[in-house]
């Protein structure tokens, strides 16, 4: 299970941090990400990290967003800078392992102008 927590409401250009935390050792899961929804829009993946410490973004977040890691608290987080009002939307924590994959259970942000 992940448990997604820091979201809130934030003005343009402020930033935030989300945090996900796994209750298992982060060091087995293979990829974290978080994905995020917009009302009336498909979910979207954001940011990435492997096991080993790859990161990947998606061209909206490039620049903006930095995915990390803890490991001893088996927690990922997303540092948000400079957000717009085109990054509000529910935010969910994803884990993939070939065994299994999971889903948090989401966290608003909502960005004003």
């Amino acid at each position: 299970p992940l448990q997604a927590s820091g979201g809130g409401l934030v003005q343009a250009g402020g930033s935030l941090r989300v945090s996900c935390a796994a209750s298992e050792s982060i060091s087995s899961i293979h990829i974290m990400d978080w994905y995020r929804q917009a009302p009336g829009k498909e979910r979207e993946p954001v940011a990435t990290i492997s096991n080993i410490g790859s990161t990947y973004y998606s061209n909206s977040v490039e620049g903006r967003f930095t995915i990390s890691r803890d490991i001893a608290k088996n927690t990922i987080h997303l540092q948000m800078n400079n957000l717009d009002r085109e990054d509000t939307a529910v935010y969910y924590c994803h884990a993939w392992k070939p065994s299994n994959t999971y889903w948090g259970q989401g966290t608003q942000v909502t960005v004003s102008s």
